[in-house]
This record gives structure tokens, sequence and C-alpha cells, in this order.
């Protein structure tokens, strides 16, 4: 011990073999305050200099601040008289009332240099019985000390203060047997508080005995069921009792990025909607999106029919790679030049954005997935692993390690959905009487598109706050366009070849009709050298890779495992079908065909059905016809047969490839190879695909027509009518 520095307020020292306290230091001198609150003043030189001197350290006694908010929990008449109390003490310890100026000199009896502190406490205990106060010296001691010690706080009667419990003065037993009754019906149906006091009364008898344990009355029993159930959903929703049940136990803590892809969440859900499908069958379609962390762009949206595969979600990152064009219709302020993003610098970088919408195009470097079969496929992973993408899965159960992506959905629904012809609601309790599909898929997925550009991309996020601008809120593209100037662009063009190796693939032999997928047959002079040979990979027996498109069957892609070349392979009929049409699409009018007892495996024959189901879907179904369901065709009912179509002379002949020039052009999107090569071969097209039928729609005021082939895009107003 040397020095005043290692001395400090609160040390407790031992001097004169009496415990004392450090209350104050000013210069050499200290101010010392022993267990019975006399106070000395000595030199600290003769302080450490005396004999018996122990420094004993910090004490427990050190300042602490009062809990001043407590005091409002305090009823009104207790916190008067604390108060009173801190006055009469106040007076104990200086001599001086409360109040009186300090030129005022102390009451004779509370006088510090005239009576010691045994003498002033008697005496105020004195006074306090004379005003009514059942107190005695010693409680006048006892308050002094707990004023000392935690300051008004410590004067306040806590027996007005104790925190209420939740089950009040019920049997322990008795809880815990109720909240053990209730976590044994977590996936379990909803039921009664009736059924939790029968499980509770039998829990009871096992664990103590019959009559053991009493059970309170059914009014106080369903009180503390209340109370231990709170926030649990245990008499609610079952879907909100498990999910709540699956929140992480710890802090939760949001995912968060410091740039674009950094961090990318994909999900898939149903979307609220009933749409036309392309069996002119109304039903609810799947949305898959990506939603990027740091901005909350919705980097990519695919909308597909129930039953999304792992070819869509490959697409999707296709599609997150390639700007989003700016449509004919579409105003000028969706361009990308519109924003705050930098188009400009950009441009010099990626030639795409001359004429891209007001999306940028974001190239993830890690994605968070679910468990769900359509993102841990090979496909899909080995997509990510080519594009060299990281991904992250989420725990089991656990929707908050994917919260942003869910919450985009729920937006989705608010600010989209529900304004849309077709509005199914999120459950049946809401969804309103008389709901009919009245827009396509394709239309549907026009109208989307649009909106997110128009609406989600510029619309301010209450999670997009910059630390220097923390009270203005940020939209998507205000958020892309302050982190691209930090962190740069470095686009990853793909090329055609690139979309053919996302495309899903099967193993199959070159025969001298050609190839041979789900009773269709492809086939085309470029496959000569390829017929009845192996293709040397003996891990799939001789057989030949060929990638197909699910959503357009007109043509499928074989590698040449010698060369490592493409060859686009046509549909042998696609020339009877007048738009490309996709795998569920053609199930469909097998099945049709199965029912009314023909020969689904006729391809001239399906063919015409695919094509009489494409004309339907387009043209849009009758209102009385649109209610009907999948139930109608059933084979028992009787169904006029259909009109054969016109049979080639060479129908029978599978390896014959028809002369006649196809009028069926593949989606151009997808016509994959047109995107990087050029050839004049047959059997790689490159025409501009043709629009689909115009689509009517109206609202007040107002007539339009539009196609959702060609690219017009009907003002996002138009979803209101």
């Amino acid at each position: 011990m040397s020095g005043r520095a290692a001395l400090r307020v609160g040390d407790q020292v031992r001097l004169d073999e009496r415990l004392h306290t450090v209350v104050g230091l000013s210069g050499p001198l200290v101010r010392l305050a022993d267990e019975a609150g006399r106070a000395s003043l000595v030199l600290l030189p003769h302080l450490l200099a005396a004999e018996g001197f122990e420094f004993l350290g910090q004490g427990d006694g050190s300042p602490v601040v009062a809990p001043f908010a407590l005091l409002d929990t305090v009823p009104p008449l207790e916190a008067e008289k604390a108060t009173a109390w801190e006055q009469h003490l106040l007076e104990l310890e200086s001599g001086r009332q409360s109040g009186i100026g300090a030129g005022a000199g102390p009451r004779p009896e509370y006088d510090p240099a005239r009576h010691t502190l045994e003498e002033r406490i008697a005496a105020k205990a004195t006074e306090l019985r004379a005003l009514g106060w059942t107190v005695s010296a010693r409680t006048v001691e006892r308050m002094r000390t707990r004023y000392r010690d935690q300051g008004v706080w410590g004067l306040v009667d806590h027996r007005k203060t104790r925190l209420s419990s939740p089950t009040g003065r019920a049997d322990e037993r008795v809880v815990s047997a109720v909240a053990e009754v209730l976590a044994g019906q977590l996936n379990e149906s909803t039921g009664t508080r009736g059924r939790v006091r029968r499980r509770v009364e039998a829990l009871l008898a096992e664990q103590h005995g019959a009559g053991v344990v009493p059970m309170p009355s059914k009014t106080t029993f369903y009180r503390l069921v209340e109370a231990v159930s709170a926030g649990t959903h245990a008499f609610g929703s079952a879907a909100s009792r498990r999910s709540q049940a699956r929140r992480p136990e710890g802090m939760f803590t949001p995912s968060a990025a410091c740039r674009p892809g950094e961090l990318v969440q994909i999900d898939t859900t149903p979307l609220d909607v009933l749409v036309i499908l392309e069996d002119g069958v109304s039903g609810r379609p799947e949305l898959t999106i990506a939603v990027d962390v740091a901005t909350r762009t919705i980097c990519a949206a695919v909308l597909r029919p129930a039953g999304t595969k792992a070819v869509d979600a490959s697409l999707l990152l296709a599609k997150m790679l390639v700007p989003e064009p700016l449509r004919p219709g579409w105003p000028e302020t969706l361009a990308l030049s519109a924003t705050l993003i930098p188009h400009a610098r950009l441009l010099n970088i990626d030639a795409r954005l001359e004429q891209a919408a007001a999306k940028p195009v974001i190239v993830p470097e890690t994605i968070g997935i679910d468990h769900g079969k359509v993102f841990v496929s090979d496909a899909f992973i080995a997509a990510c692993r080519s594009l060299g993408v990281s991904v992250q899965p989420s725990r089991p159960a656990t929707p908050t390690d994917k919260a942003i992506v869910e919450r985009t959905f729920s937006s989705i629904n608010t600010l989209f959905c529900q304004h849309v012809s077709g509005y199914t609601g999120s459950n049946t309790d809401r969804r309103g009487s008389g709901v009919e599909a009245v827009w396509t898929l394709a239309e549907l997925d026009d109208l989307l598109q649009e909106w997110i550009v128009a609406c989600w991309q510029q619309r301010p996020h209450d999670g997009l706050r910059s630390p220097f601008l923390p009270g203005r809120s940020m939209s998507p593209n205000d958020a892309y366009a302050l982190l691209v100037a930090r962190t740069g662009y470095i686009p990853l063009p793909l090329s055609g070849l690139d979309y053919l190796e996302l495309l899903p693939a099967v193993w199959r032999s070159v025969n001298d009709y050609g190839i041979r997928i789900d009773h269709r047959t492809y086939n085309c002079p470029e496959l000569a050298p390829l017929r009845r040979r192996p293709s040397g990979v003996a891990a799939k027996g001789g057989l030949w890779e060929v990638h197909y498109d699910p959503y357009d069957l007109s043509q499928v892609w074989v590698r040449n495992a010698r060369t490592g070349e493409w060859i686009t392979v046509p549909w042998t009929h696609r020339h009877l079908v007048s738009t490309p049409f996709a795998d569920f699409t053609w199930r469909r009018a097998r099945d049709l065909l199965a029912m009314r007892g023909q020969d689904d495996a006729n391809q001239a024959t399906v063919a015409a059905a695919v094509d009489q189901l494409l004309t339907r879907a387009e043209s849009g179904p009758d209102r009385r016809i649109a209610a009907r369901t999948r139930a109608a065709l059933e084979p028992a009912r009787s169904v006029p047969a259909l009109p054969q179509a016109p049979a080639l002379e060479d129908a029978e002949d599978e390896a014959t490839v028809p002369e006649q020039t196809s009028n069926v052009i593949p989606f151009g999107v997808f016509d994959a190879l047109a995107l990087s090569t050029s050839t004049d071969s047959e059997c790689s097209p490159l025409r501009e695909p043709p629009p689909f039928s115009s689509v009517r729609f109206s609202w007040p005021g107002q007539h339009s027509e539009w196609g959702s082939r060609d690219g017009l895009s009907a003002p996002c107003a138009s979803m209101l009518s």
C-alpha cells in the first residue's frame, strides 16, 4: 500500500481495532466512517504510518445508484411514508431539517457537536413514537443502514412491492402436471381445456396416487391453464403452435449481409391466387423466389404449377445472372437508368444492362436453402457448384434461419396477391364465396414480374436503413446503389451451353428411329453417326446423355460424348402442335385419352389432344366450364371421342422425319444454342417466337388488349379488375 492513488472511496481499512470506510478524499486528507457512523478526518501519511493500520480493499458498502424508476411501482401511501423516513434520517445525520435554509442551525437534540450518533438515534425514535409511529431505536438504526445502502428504495415496505406469480398460490404439482400435458399435445389436434383437465387428473393420480393431490375448482383450473399456456397457442391454431415451438431457445439473431450477393435466401411456397392452368382447370401455382439479404432485392421469381422441379430452381439461378429486360409497354420510369443505381458506370462493365429494367443483377456468393427435395437435389447442387455458389442448408424445422425470404412471401401476399382477381386468402376461413380463376399462369407471371420491378424494388423497406441516415428507410434499388459503389460489380454471363447444362438429363440409346422419351420420338439427320452405337460411357451402359426442357418438349439436346458437341433434336410430331408444350401438359393429354379408352401411346392422337388443350387454355375457358374439375372427366361418364388427326402416309415409320417445315418455334429463352451459336440446320431453327393470342381485359372507363408472349404488359391496375 503506497500513496493516495491506491486508496479509493469505498475502500475499507482497519484502524485502532475498528473497521472504517473511506468516504472522502481531499488532498492529503482522508475522511473515514466507522461501523457506528462516526466520522473522522486524518492525514494520509499519518494513516499509512499508524500502528495497527490494515488495508482491507473495496468494501460491500461502495456507493450504489438507487433504482429510482422502481419508485413508480410503489403505492402512493407507501411512497409518502418512504419520503418521510428520508427527511427524518437526513436530520439525524446532519442535524438540519429538510426545507430549512442553510443559515438555520440544527435542533439541539440532533446537533452532532453536542450529541453522539447513539443519542441522536434515541431522540429520533422518541420523536417518531410521539407522532404515532411504532418504532424503536433499533428500527431507526436499521432504516438508516438501508437508506445508506439503497437510498429511498431501501425505505419502502417491500411487502407492498412483491411480484405477483402467474400461477398464484396453486399447488406446484398441479402446475407441473399442466405444463407437461400442454407440452405433450404439441403435435396433436387442438382440443379444449376440459381435455387438459381430464389428462392432468390422470397424470397426478399416476405420479402421486389417486386423491393425494387435490384439484382446484374448474374456474381456478382454467385460469391456471390460461397462465401456463400464455403465448403457446395451446387452444388456437395448430400450425401456429408448432411454429412457436420450433423457435430457437436462444437469442434470435437476424441474417445480415454487408454486400449484394453475400447471402441469398431461396424458397418455394404456394401462391394464394387461383389461375387457369394449361389443361383449363384452375389451381394454385407455386412461387419460387431468391431474395438478396443485403438489399432485399427479389433477384428472380419463377411461377410454376404445383410440383416445382429441381430444374425450376436451377433455371432460377440462371435468371438471377441476366438483367430483367424492359418489356414493350412498360414506362421509361421502370428503366434501370431512371434509378439511383450508377447505370452508366455499370454499362461499361456489362453491356446487357443497356435496356434493363429497374432491378439489379446480383451474383450470389452463398445461397441459403431449406431441406426441400428441390433444393437438395443433385441437379441444383451441381448447378450451384458449377457457378461457384456456396450452399448453406438451414437447420431442420427452423424457419427462422430463412426469416427474410419467409417474410418476403408474406409481403407478396399482402402487397400483390390480395389485389389480384382470384385471390383465395391464406386459408379456407379467409376465402370468399364464388372465387374463380381469371388469369392464366403466363398472364399472372407477367403481372408479377412487372410488380416486382415497379413496386417491390422501388418501395422503401423498414429493414433497409443506412447507419448514416437512420431516420430514412431505403428501397432495394437505393440499397443496391449504396452498396455497389463500395463493393463493386463483377458480371457472370451465361452462354447457351450453360443453359443446357442446367436442364435435367436422361440417358437413352440412339436407334434407327431416333430417341424415345415417354412415348415421344425425337429424330434428325445429325444423329446418323450415333445410331446403334455405344456412347463409350461405361457407367451408363453405353447410353447417350440427353437433356430436355420440361416446359418445352418440342426438342431435346444430345451430347456427343466423343466430341463434346450438342445436337438439337426436334420431336417428330411437333408440326401437329401450334405452340410449345410442357411435360405436365403431355401427361394430362395422355390421361384424358386413357380415360376415354383410346391409345395413349399413339403420338399423332396425343399431339392432336395437346393442341386442343393448348388452344382451350390459351383462349380461356368458358365461365361455365371453368368451374368444372378433373372429376368431370371420369371414365364412367360418356365422353365423345376426339377426332383423329390427319395421319401421314409414313406415320407408322417412326424413323422417318417429316419433310414439312415445322410451324412450331421453341420458347426463345430456352432455345439455348441460339444464344451462343448459329446454324442453318433445320434441327436448330433460329426464328423469333410467335406471339400468343391477345387477351382482352377491362376496368372502369378503359379497354385494352395485350399478349403475354409479345412482351406487352398491362398496367398493374388491371389486377384489380
